[in-house]
C-alpha cells in the first residue's frame, strides 16, 4: 500500500483530533490578515480566508508565500506548512511588518518554529507522501472550527468518503473541470492539483460561474465536470448537456475532496505511476538563496 493511501484512509482519525485542539495563536476576531501558503497550502489558505471573511470576523486575504506585499499592513500573517521549511514561506515571514506571526505546521524540528511568532503543531496529520493529502485537510478542519463552522459530524462525513465507491465515469475519463464557489473555489483548485500531482491529468479549476465564460468549451463525452458545494442554478444542466459526467455529492465539500484524493490515486494506479512520488517534485521546495 502506497503512504498517501494510508493517509488518506487517515483522515476521520485526524479531523477528530483536530476538533479537539485550542490552539493559542489563530486569527482573533477583527485583526487584518493574511494568510500565506505554496501549492496546496496556499489552496487551504483560500479556503480559509473566503470563510473568515464571510464570516465578518476580519478582512482576510490569500497570497501565495512569494507575492505577500510588503507595504501591506497586516495584524497577523499566518502561515500553513506542512514542511516547515518551505523558502518562500520563510522569506515571507521574515519581511512581513506584521504584528503578530503564526504558522501551522507538521514538523517542529524545522526553521518555521524560530521564523514565526506562534507555532501550532500539526505533527499528527503529517505525512510521508510527497503528495499532501491529510495535513491540509486536517489544518482547515481546525481553522473552520476556529471559526465556529465546523460541522460535528466530519469525521463522519469523511469515512463516508474513503468507503464510497468513486464514480467510474472519472476512473475512465481523459480530462477534469473542477468548479466551486465561494470558499470552496480553493478546494476545486486543490483537487487539480492533486490529479496533476499523482497522476499527471488534464485538469482545470475555476470558480464554478467562471466555467461558462470559455472553459465550458473543452467539456464533451469521457470528460468529468466536478462541483464542491451545489452547483449554481442552471449550470448543472448546461454541463449535461455538453455530454460530460457531471459530479456532485451531497457530502460536506471539504468531505467531498477526499473523494477527490482518491480519484487521483485510482488514476495514478491506473496509469503504472507511483502516487507517493510526483515527477519532478520533492516534499519541501528549498531554493538556493541568492
Amino acid at each position: 500500500m502506497s503512504h498517501v493511501i494510508a493517509e488518506i484512509a487517515s483522515q476521520p482519525e485526524c479531523w477528530s483530533q483536530a476538533l479537539e485542539l485550542t490552539p493559542e495563536g489563530l486569527p482573533e476576531p477583527g485583526e487584518r490578515v493574511a494568510v500565506v501558503g505554496c501549492g496546496t497550502s496556499l489552496y487551504i489558505a483560500q479556503a480559509y480566508a473566503a470563510l473568515r471573511e464571510a464570516a465578518g470576523l476580519g478582512e482576510t486575504d490569500a497570497f501565495a508565500a512569494s507575492e505577500l506585499p510588503e507595504a501591506r499592513s497586516y495584524d497577523r500573517v499566518l502561515a500553513i506548512t506542512r514542511s516547515g521549511t518551505t523558502t518562500e514561506v520563510l522569506d515571507a515571514l521574515a519581511r512581513t511588518r506584521a504584528a503578530a506571526t503564526t504558522a501551522i505546521t507538521g514538523d517542529l524540528a524545522t526553521p518555521v518554529t524560530t521564523a514565526a511568532g506562534t507555532v501550532v503543531d500539526l505533527s499528527f496529520a503529517d505525512e510521508k507522501s510527497v503528495v499532501q493529502t491529510r495535513f491540509a485537510t486536517t489544518a482547515l478542519v481546525l481553522l473552520r472550527a476556529h471559526l465556529g463552522q465546523a460541522p460535528a459530524d466530519l469525521p463522519e462525513q469523511a469515512r463516508t468518503a474513503v468507503l464510497d465507491e468513486l464514480p467510474e465515469e472519472a476512473v475512465r475519463a481523459e480530462q477534469f473541470t473542477f468548479l466551486g464557489t465561494d470558499w470552496t473555489v480553493g478546494l476545486a483548485h486543490e483537487a487539480a492539483l492533486k490529479l496533476r500531482e499523482a497522476s499527471g491529468s488534464w485538469t482545470e479549476s475555476y470558480p464554478a460561474m467562471e466555467y461558462r465564460h470559455g472553459p465550458i468549451s473543452i467539456s464533451a463525452p469521457g470528460r468529468v465536470v466536478w462541483f464542491f458545494g451545489a452547483p449554481p442554478a442552471g449550470l448543472l444542466e448546461q454541463v449535461r448537456a455538453t455530454g460530460a459526467t457531471a459530479v456532485s455529492s451531497g457530502l460536506d465539500p471539504l468531505a467531498d475532496l477526499v473523494r477527490a484524493q482518491r480519484l487521483a490515486v485510482a488514476l495514478a494506479e491506473r496509469r503504472g505511476l507511483d502516487p507517493d512520488q510526483p515527477r519532478n517534485l520533492t516534499r519541501s521546495i528549498i531554493l538556493d538563496q541568492p
